[in-house]
């Protein structure tokens, strides 16, 4: 790999992922999404103050953004899975930590779904199907999303080889995603999580 090449799909990856579509939809509807639900700007605090249909907007912009930051390098540098993985951490850094938005943002799970869409499908259906199952038997958004985020590594080292870049990548989405939604974790063990 080029540096050259590292510097522009990180740069690409970071900037994508640094546009807050939670922040965006929200303006339009007036609303500082900051001061409302969890304050957090994401997909699903969007869903909680303005409803399904503008929460099911910003994920589906937002899991674009992580399937872009990733599908380009793979069709322009021939498939290359390294600079695909760059990109997609790189957008979903831009997303939880926004040039845009004083380094704020959101917890990039909606980035991570459209990024492993485009990288390693068989990897995400399982996560989804991880998901689901302990969302609709916890109802909380963010225990089910801390299983989907360890499922990862552990569905891609069997999928693929432990050498591989995506397992790697699997490692790293997995401690990215329960680091940021460490103040969750907080609120589960207190028993004041939101539920669903």
């Amino acid at each position: 790999m080029q540096t050259s090449s590292i510097l522009l799909v990180t740069l690409v990856g970071y900037f994508l992922g640094a546009i807050s579509f939670a922040v965006i939809v929200a303006r339009s509807q007036g609303i500082d999404i900051f001061t409302q639900g969890s304050g957090n700007p994401g997909a699903t605090n969007v869903k909680r103050v303005l409803g399904a249909k503008w929460g099911n907007a910003v994920f589906a912009l937002d899991a674009l953004k992580g399937f872009v930051a990733a599908g380009w390098p793979l069709i322009a540098y021939g498939g290359d899975n390294r600079l695909a993985v760059i990109g997609l951490i790189a957008a979903i850094l831009g997303h939880s930590f926004s040039i845009f938005l004083k380094f704020r943002g959101g917890k990039g799970v909606a980035t991570t779904i459209g990024g492993l869409l485009a990288l390693m499908w068989p990897v995400l259906l399982v996560g989804l199907a991880v998901w689901l199952v302990a969302f609709y038997t916890s109802k909380v958004v963010a225990l089910a999303s801390i299983l989907f985020a360890v499922s990862l590594p552990i569905s891609a080292y069997f999928i693929y080889a432990s050498d591989d870049p995506r397992f790697h990548l699997g490692l790293i989405l997995a401690v990215l995603i329960v680091v940021r939604h460490r103040s969750n974790i907080a609120r589960m063990f207190s028993g004041k999580e939101n539920t669903f």
